[in-house]
């Protein structure tokens, strides 16, 4: 078996002794480079498994050789070597494609647990899989050849290739967890936990607990240790899912966890190590909530070091049929259920609101309504959409904005003469129209325009379902 080969790039050559002294008793042949051109040669004439690469050149720095190996040598996973402290360098690094970084002093224990991950990493992506730790068995799949999926493969073969943070950004329904799996599964942590957390399903109350643990005795009730879930996905990914909605102090407790790599369970005196890889994702807009003082900047920029945005349903009408198929296949199992294109025609035009997840319960359900193996329109119940998409003649002044009174509520509210059978008509149409233009706002995202009105996504969902009958 040949051994795998590492070219090591700085102009010390004391520090180049010690990566050699380190990594060569692990069965890796290492190739020196003092500068910038010297490793240029290199790459031209080997096929490297791993870069390690100084910041400070004599001819450039290591950011030049990441772009480099990047751009000509995508199989090389390449680390780098920074200054104590230097997190700045360390993330335009992260972000320019770089696997890792180690900081000086190098600690020998971190250099050979940065270069055996880095080591592991799948030459190809891996895009259908089984997760055993997964309760339900998702299986991984990106269904789609448009150039939108194209593009977010592409982008995830690469920073599975990483041990950077990434923000993956969607709407609900888009995918984001199937993502995250994905970004796993094709990295070096593939072997190692996936611990997916819904931030906000938890009780505030519990949160310290959950992500943290406990010690035995530590509050009452507490009859034993409990690990936390930074200790469950050790060497592995969390993936915190919904982030947006962790309250402001958890957000702080978080932020140090994440910088100094360390927890401490609720009545422990001791510090815990932790060696995770974190992915976050939300269908809010973090960058707003920043803004308006809901999500701490520093932690936005901690798990934010790059960003992955998965395209809605409707940025890529043309995987429709693809993913009528997958689903056809997954719930009428040996039926040949038929669709035919009027009916397919009525799905690509469908807005899609709920994107992927809305496709699949539209079709679970029609195909349990269908009749001789055959998808109509009426089966598919979708929503008259004309007026939703094409009424221009709503005021574009008429909406709410958190919890401001209704247009003329006040007259409604004094006029206590005004009989109950004028009334009610009258409020349905006032609220229909602040419903509709609330819509219009958001793009038709319901759950942006539940935002602006200052409702609960379940009641506007009620409320608008009233209109589209």
């Amino acid at each position: 078996m040949l051994k795998p080969l590492c070219l090591l790039i700085d102009d010390e050559s004391d520090i180049l002794d010690l990566l050699v002294m380190t990594l060569e008793p692990m069965g890796i042949e290492c190739y020196r480079a003092t500068n910038i051109d010297e490793a240029k040669k290199n790459l031209r004439l080997h096929k490297f498994n791993l870069c390690l690469t100084d910041m400070k050149l004599p001819d450039g720095n290591g950011l030049d050789i990441i772009d480099i190996i990047v751009k000509n040598y995508t199989d090389t996973p390449v680390a780098m070597i920074t200054a104590h402290g230097s997190m700045e360098i360390a993330i335009k690094a992260l972000k320019k494609g770089a696997f890792d970084f180690i900081s000086k002093p190098v600690i020998v224990k971190e250099l050979r647990k940065l270069v055996s991950s880095a080591l592991q990493l799948p030459d190809e992506l891996t895009t259908y899989s089984e997760y055993p730790d997964c309760p339900t068995k998702i299986t991984l799949d990106l269904i789609g050849n448009s150039q939108a999926m194209q593009n977010v493969r592409d982008k995830i073969k690469k920073l599975a290739r990483t041990q950077t943070p990434v923000y993956i950004k969607g709407e609900s329904g888009t995918g984001k967890e199937i993502v995250a799996r994905l970004l796993h599964a094709n990295g070096s942590r593939a072997e190692k936990p996936f611990v997916a957390v819904n931030c906000g399903a938890i009780p505030q109350e519990l949160m310290e607990s959950e992500f943290f643990g406990y010690k035995r005795g530590s509050f009452t009730g507490a009859n034993k240790d409990k690990l936390g879930l930074f200790q469950f996905a050790t060497e592995g990914t969390l993936f915190l899912d919904e982030v947006a909605d962790l309250p402001l102090s958890m957000q702080v407790k978080l932020l140090r966890s994440i910088q100094e790599k360390t927890i401490r369970p609720i009545g422990s005196t001791k510090e815990i190590a932790i060696d995770v890889r974190i992915l976050s994702a939300t269908h809010n807009d973090l960058a707003q909530l920043v803004k308006v003082g809901k999500f701490r900047q520093d932690l936005f920029y901690r798990i934010n070091v790059i960003e992955l945005y998965i395209p809605p349903l409707r940025e890529r009408t043309e995987d429709i049929p693809d993913l009528v198929n997958y689903f056809l296949k997954k719930f009428a199992k040996n039926k040949k259920i038929k669709v035919p294109p009027t009916t397919m025609n009525a799905l690509i035009n469908h807005y899609f609101s709920g994107n992927v997840r809305e496709l699949e319960n539209i079709l679970e359900r029609a195909i349990t309504l269908c009749e001789n193996k055959r998808i109509n329109i009426n089966n598919l119940q979708l929503p008259d959409e004309k007026f939703l998409q094409n009424n221009e003649s709503l005021p574009d002044e008429v909406f709410l904005q958190n919890n401001e009174p209704l247009p003329d509520e006040k007259v409604l509210q004094n006029n206590e003469s005004l009989p109950d059978e004028f009334l009610d008509p009258l409020l349905d149409e006032i609220e229909k129209e602040s419903i509709f233009n609330a819509l219009k706002q958001s793009n038709y995202n319901q759950t942006k325009a539940a935002q602006i009105l200052g409702m609960k996504i379940g009641a506007f969902r009620y409320r608008l379902s009233k209109y589209k009958k």
